[in-house]
């Protein structure tokens, strides 16, 4: 077997043990298939001959690339975990990652838009689809690959809820606000209408012109051009990380702001908040003391 006949192997399994979106496979495939790349320019064909010098040279490529920290460590995490599943299954008799150090990352926590700001963009636009995405990313806190997964029955307008599926396809109820259910509730009747137009049918809950499901790059650029209001370059991520700070600063527990974001660990959330020192301090104490 070739080093590509052992990845799909290991995808395999990872899709199976984990229940991947098809997102986070893709992105194992790619982070894997760059070191595969690597070993190849490098005249390596047998993994009994990755050693840690091979190992540290390719971090030092990437790094040479110009790799952000993040990219560094995701691929690295990757590679590690690969390498593990092949000696595990005695596909390997070493792994040569062990003993090798991921990059640090500087904890950067995204821009946050304020109170005003978020307003602005709601009040400055007219478009039924943008609206209905802005309130879902930010009165939902939904993430990009969760919001264009939606199907039209994920969302439940008279009770007031969503059901969406996160990272690992974990899956949780999201709270809708009033004034977002009466966007969403205008924008289908235009998604209903783009339907009949092109004499289709389809689950997905946003839909572009064609009555296509939107792609990520189709937020990412509706969600630039409401920055434009502003004069700031967001994203969608911007919108996500402005909920949870705001829920934060208004007293909101940790731990419900994680439950919505969908965070495994409240170490993560705790990222997200732009608070004192004093006001963290009187959330840890509430959760553990």
């Amino acid at each position: 077997m070739n080093f590509y006949d052992y990845l799909s192997e290991y995808i395999d399994y990872l899709c199976l043990e984990r229940g991947l979106s098809r997102n986070t496979e893709q992105a194992y495939r790619r982070d894997i298939v760059f070191f595969i790349e690597f070993l190849e320019k490098n005249s390596i064909t047998e993994f009994e001959k990755i050693t840690r010098f091979i190992i540290n040279s390719y971090i030092r490529e990437m790094r040479g690339l110009n790799y952000v920290p993040a990219t560094v460590k995701r691929k690295v995490s990757s590679l590690k975990g690969w390498c593990n599943w092949m000696v595990s299954n005695e596909l390997a008799n070493h792994d040569p990652t062990l003993g090798i150090e991921s990059p640090r990352l500087d904890k950067r926590l995204p821009k946050v838009l304020s109170v005003a700001e978020i307003n602005a963009i709601f009040e400055e636009n007219d478009s039924l689809a943008d609206r209905a995405i802005l309130e879902l990313l930010y009165c939902a806190g939904l993430r990009v690959s969760e919001l264009v997964s939606l199907d039209i029955n994920n969302v439940n307008l008279e009770s007031g809820f969503l059901r969406c599926f996160g990272k690992g396809s974990k899956e949780r109820i999201v709270p809708i606000a009033e004034e977002a259910t009466k966007n969403i509730k205008n924008y289908i009747k235009e998604r209903d209408l783009i339907l009949k137009r092109n004499k289709t049918a389809t689950k997905a809950l946003f839909v572009n012109p064609k009555a296509q499901r939107i792609t990520r790059q189709h937020v990412y650029k509706a969600i630039s051009g409401l920055g434009r209001i502003l004069n700031k370059h967001i994203t969608p991520h911007t919108i996500r990380h402005s909920f949870a700070t705001h829920m934060l600063e208004n007293g909101a527990d940790l731990r419900v702001v994680q439950e919505l974001l969908g965070h495994s660990d409240v170490s993560t959330t705790q990222l997200y908040t732009h608070l004192s020192k004093k006001r963290l301090k009187e959330i840890y104490f509430k959760i553990n003391g």
